[in-house]
């Protein structure tokens, strides 16, 4: 037993790596986790001391936990069953199939990544790029919403600034967790959409094994809690106007609900408007090609950035007019089934769309866009009308946004917004839209032509005036 053994210098250094990794593996790491993770669930509850909305545990689980808790539902394994059958597969292939499907829709949430750097690079990026104002804060109603519900943001969907936007503004609430398109998983932004709580979901997809895993991570978390927001339009607005409804996520949601079991879910409506939509002839292509989508590049990001870094460094940088922000009246899942006796999807989405259209703020370039699509063509004119919507929009609870509280400014804020990009032509008093800018116009005037359309104008009598009537 005492016996020396003589062993190669290459073969004894082998040994103790293996040693010293057995040793790492099974105590150190261990530990460090440990440590870590006490670390980290004190960092959570203090952060969860300042949030009006807690992080729930749900969120904040192993992210392999959670991959599996999906994969072995017993809704999901019936479809895992169901879609072997049908294709004529193995269940264990079909099973690895579903498992592919939970690894890309599960997210892996860090509270790090969202709150200490994506809060801070989403506030930088707004106030950078655009002035911010939230229209309509509508504090009281949100802080109605009982603790015990699960709230999910509604909004409107007019620019990938959208997601930037809204993460920022409830970052005081909660953390959201959004739904995420294709064009999300580039490189580097998979991994960050993922760590802040985003999942993916891939349209192309279409087959009913992929749909039910899908469908029970996102009930899974309405179950738990978990703060979520929601595009009911599906995808960008291509006019410029709300789209309707695609229900989706939210019979998602509602097929997983039970009024007097399941906890409650709030939908709270957000209206986006901007006086600058940075995708917006993007979407006017798409629009007047008939094509639904377009391809998703990061190379034309790189080259926006390279020229906007240019036009700081050289002083000519303006940023993109104004943003605004308004949150609706919530909307009580409980309440909605049991006053409109409809358990529906789209009844639920009809329903959403129009609080969101109710609150839609109206900014200077859109109200400009909107008298001159309507035919405007002086100075005067356009002064007097918009004088005459700002009033009647305060009377009615329209959120029009008044720089300065100044009506001569509000005009040239909208003027200069789309004179810069040579959209109109002003000379003296005239003002005329030019053929490139026509497409541009409209898609901006239809942003609030629903609410704008409804009051009345020196330049548009109303029907039963007596300049109608004498016509």
């Amino acid at each position: 037993m005492t016996t020396p053994v003589t062993l190669p210098l290459w073969l004894f250094i082998l040994i103790l790596l293996f040693a010293a990794v057995t040793f790492a593996s099974h105590f150190l790491f261990p530990s460090v986790r440990w440590f870590l993770r006490r670390r980290l669930e004190s960092a959570v509850e203090r952060l969860n001391s300042r949030l009006a909305r807690p992080i729930q545990p749900f969120k904040l689980a192993r992210r392999m936990d959670t991959v599996r808790r999906l994969i072995y539902d017993p809704e999901v394994a019936q479809a895992i069953s169901d879609h072997a059958h049908e294709n004529g597969i193995r269940e264990d292939v079909a099973f690895q199939k579903a498992e592919r499907y939970a690894r890309e829709i599960v997210p892996g949430f860090s509270a790090f990544t969202y709150f200490g750097f994506a809060i801070r690079v989403a506030r930088f990026l707004s106030q950078s790029l655009y002035r911010v104002r939230l229209a309509h804060a509508n504090d009281p109603a949100l802080e109605a919403i009982p603790h015990s519900s699960t709230v999910v943001f509604v909004m409107n969907h007019r620019s990938n600034m959208d997601y930037v936007l809204v993460t920022w503004l409830v970052a005081e609430r909660s953390a959201l967790a959004y739904a995420v398109g294709e064009w999300a998983r580039v490189w580097p932004l998979r991994q960050l959409v993922r760590a802040m709580g985003g999942y993916f979901i891939r349209r192309r997809y279409n087959n009913a094994l992929y749909r039910k895993v899908l469908a029970r991570y996102v009930q899974m978390a309405t179950e738990a809690g978990v703060t979520q927001a929601v595009f009911p339009e599906g995808g960008l607005s291509r006019t410029g106007g709300l789209g309707k409804p695609k229900l989706g996520l939210i019979s998602y949601i509602l097929e997983g609900f039970d009024p007097g079991q399941s906890r409650d879910v709030v939908f709270v409506p957000v209206a986006l408007n901007y006086d600058r939509v940075m995708e917006d002839r993007n979407l006017i292509d798409a629009h007047l090609n008939g094509t639904r989508r377009f391809r998703f590049s990061v190379r034309p990001i790189y080259r926006y950035l390279r020229r906007q870094i240019w036009l700081r460094l050289t002083g000519r940088f303006h940023r993109y007019g104004y943003a605004a922000v308004s949150f609706g009246d919530p909307l009580s899942l409980t309440e909605f089934l049991a006053t409109s006796h409809r358990d529906d999807a789209a009844a639920l989405g009809d329903e959403l769309i129009g609080r969101i259209a109710k609150v839609m703020p109206v900014t200077p370039v859109p109200l400009v866009a909107h008298a001159l699509a309507d035919g405007v063509t002086s100075r005067a004119a356009l002064t007097a009308r918009i004088e005459a919507q700002i009033a009647e929009a305060q009377r009615t609870g329209v959120t029009v946004h008044v720089p300065r509280d100044d009506t001569d400014y509000t005009v040239e804020v909208g003027l200069r917004g789309l004179m810069e990009r040579r959209m109109v032509e002003v000379a003296g008093d005239r003002i005329e839209v030019t053929d490139p800018g026509r497409p541009i116009v409209a898609f901006y005037a239809q942003s609030v032509a629903h609410l704008l359309d409804e009051l009345p104008s020196p330049t548009r009598p109303e029907s039963g005036s007596a300049e109608t009537a004498a016509t």
